[in-house]
């Protein structure tokens, strides 16, 4: 009899991401923390936002200045592997591994890793378009919110195979929009108080921007590098 495990394994493009993630915050965590790198470390963390986040600045040189080198270009992905801190992270690997999970399970992993980098770049762009300030973007969250707009796309599919409400598929992203905007509405309170430091507009309002543009690119993405692509979603629509 062959072993089957009581949970399906994690599809290891995820787990690749979800350890460069890993990776790269344990280094910096450590570095701020006097145990690597000695002196030099404790500034690690902001060379790496420096080096590697992306910004509305990043986005004029590449428009503007015509600025396609790799330095300028590699941002527009490795923003997503650096955080602000060590729960930052924690929270990224956390979602990633579950939504990732989810739909590495269905999809190609060729599939999962485009809605990835498609998610991460687009909501790079759209970011860079919107945000009037130099803000830096970083963290994995417009990525896993294209990965949940994946998971949102599986869903609406299994729930038209089933005859149920195909709007429930969107309850996930409604609960995390809700409390994002809960989340932004407070901060934007403190802001206006003067309590978070900044004098300028709040950038919760710019981040949550990107990660609803990773949703909906990654939702998008889903439609052509879903099993069946775009050709079976284009049957279901005759169908109905």
């Amino acid at each position: 009899m062959d072993y089957e495990p009581p949970v399906n394994p994690i599809p290891p493009v995820v787990v690749i991401l979800v350890l460069l993630i890993v990776g790269v915050e344990v280094v910096l965590s450590l570095a701020g923390a006097h145990m690597l790198g000695g002196q030099a470390g404790i500034g690690w963390r902001s060379a790496a936002i420096q080096d590697w986040a992306f910004s509305a600045g990043v986005w004029d040189r590449v428009v503007i200045n015509r600025d396609m080198s790799w330095d300028i270009l590699c941002r527009f992905l490795t923003y997503v592997f650096v955080h602000a801190n060590f729960t930052h992270a924690l929270f990224a690997a956390v979602l990633l591994l579950a939504v990732g999970k989810f739909v590495g399970d269905v999809f190609h992993w060729v599939s999962v890793l485009i809605v990835f980098v498609g998610s991460s770049v687009g909501a790079a762009v759209i970011y860079g378009i919107v945000t009037p300030t130099n803000y830096a973007l970083l963290g994995a969250y417009p990525p896993i919110y294209g990965l949940i707009g994946s998971f949102t796309y599986l869903l609406w599919l299994r729930l038209g195979e089933t005859g149920g409400n195909q709007m429930r598929a969107f309850s996930l992203i409604g609960f995390l929009l809700a409390i994002r905007l809960i989340y932004t509405f407070v901060f934007n309170v403190f802001n206006g108080w003067g309590l978070t430091g900044d004098t300028g507009p709040s950038p919760e309002t710019y981040y949550g921007l990107a990660d609803v543009s990773g949703f909906v690119i990654g939702l998008a993405l889903s439609v052509l590098v879903a099993p069946g692509g775009w050709s079976a979603f284009l049957t279901r629509i005759r169908d109905r």
